[in-house]
């Protein structure tokens, strides 16, 4: 468990359109930090997600989670319950979806930039590529993160995430050590395989698993689908691959 003393902040990002809302953790007590940019899952920014990156940021990070769906207001854009249980679900995506899609991989793109280029700005960011990592949605955000800036990202995972959305020629380009842990609701043996030997293919350092007994949103413990020991599993995997990247060195 991290011990870390942390300082948390509300920030915003200026973008080609508009400013993202943020939230941000680090440790207190100066000096720098490698960084991570963490993209939630569709919900966003609520209660669950900041926790998660005082987590990170506990273990010597600074995390940096933007509202990826700035353009429709600052997070959370929709109401949310305290726990999005089955019977909140239809009516929580009946008004996400239509926002969620209108977020273009030429938009993740473009915001991609604006947010790396703030992170690693930051006076508390070590210099050198940075980590990211996300959520459901947010995880294909990272893989085309890592897709668009190779020389400025060196690690990225993707957790119960459509990683292979973009299919196989969407790694071409992919530099960065890559981890992705898939809900066994999600993902069958058999496409798991194909993913993997798309991965493969590009020559991407990766690991990628079907974490047992999952369904899709594990990781979140303000839904149905959270798992504790998928959680553990992902910390597992995750702080390994961040503690490769150059910035650790």
């Amino acid at each position: 468990m991290p011990t870390k003393t942390l300082h948390t902040e509300m920030l915003h990002i200026p973008t080609t359109d508009g400013r993202a809302d943020a939230f941000a953790a680090f440790p207190d007590g100066g000096g720098r930090h490698p960084g991570v940019l963490m993209y939630p899952d569709g919900f966003g920014i609520r209660p669950v997600l900041r926790e998660m990156a005082r987590e990170l940021a506990g273990h010597g990070y600074y995390v940096l989670v933007p509202n990826f769906l700035y353009r429709h207001g600052p997070a959370p854009v929709i109401e949310l319950p305290e726990y999005i249980g089955e019977e909140a679900r239809p009516a929580v995506f009946a008004q996400l979806m239509p926002l969620i899609q209108a977020h273009t991989a030429e938009r993740t793109v473009r915001d991609a930039d604006a947010y790396l280029s703030f992170l690693t700005t930051r006076p508390e960011v070590a210099a050198g590529p940075v980590a990211v990592t996300g959520y459901c949605i947010g995880g294909l955000l990272a893989m085309r993160t890592a897709v668009a800036h190779p020389g400025r990202v060196a690690a990225v995972a993707g957790f119960h995430c459509p990683a292979g959305a973009d299919g196989p020629d969407g790694f071409a380009a992919l530099t960065a050590r890559v981890h992705l842990g898939h809900a066994e609701g999600d993902m069958t043996p058999e496409a798991l395989g194909e993913l993997n030997r798309a991965l493969d293919a590009a020559g991407v350092d990766h690991t990628s698993e079907i974490y047992p007994g999952t369904v899709h949103g594990f990781t979140m413990s303000d839904t149905d689908a959270f798992d504790p020991a998928a959680l553990r599993r992902h910390w597992d995997r995750l702080l390994p691959l961040l503690d490769r990247t150059p910035a650790n060195g």
